[in-house]
């Protein structure tokens, strides 16, 4: 085989390879731009408001009759989440959407989320929109410390 045709494979087999690489990237594009869909700034408030401890905004996008759900929590009204869930929120440092789904008003993230201490908790939420706002959501925790305030 001469040298060029072997230095000729060589090339289109790396473009290939590389071509594939940028494809195989897609938890980013999946998520992207989910804030500018009228359900993804919703979604998007709900992490901020943990995060910036923003009650105001917390209950600016819930709607009428909202519920929250968690393996400790079944189907919980406002004034229970400030007073058992809300306290969380002071050792909630970032949250990042790793994952996102979107079916109409059903919305399905999976987040990692960061305490104060700089530990890792994961979570799988379940969002339902009603009318524009939040009218219920379900928190299933996953592998790390199971929610800020655990202790584990």
């Amino acid at each position: 085989m001469k040298l060029t045709t072997l230095f000729g494979r060589i090339l289109i087999v790396w473009a290939i390879l590389s071509s594939q690489a940028g494809f195989a990237q897609t938890i980013t594009g999946q998520t992207a731009g989910f804030e500018n869909t009228p359900n993804g700034k919703i979604i998007k408030a709900w992490y901020t408001a943990w995060e910036q401890k923003d009650w105001n905004l917390m209950t600016q996008i819930l709607a009428d009759g909202f519920t929250f759900s968690s393996p400790v929590d079944d189907h919980i009204k406002i004034n229970a989440v400030k007073e058992r869930c809300w306290p969380n929120a002071g050792m909630i440092k970032t949250v990042d959407v790793q994952q996102l789904i979107m079916n109409g008003d059903a919305v399905f993230v999976i987040a990692n989320g960061y305490n104060t201490d700089g530990k890792l908790f994961r979570n799988c939420d379940y969002f339902t929109i009603k009318d524009g706002k939040i009218g219920a959501y379900e928190c299933f925790f996953g592998p790390g410390i199971n929610f800020p305030t655990s202790g584990k």
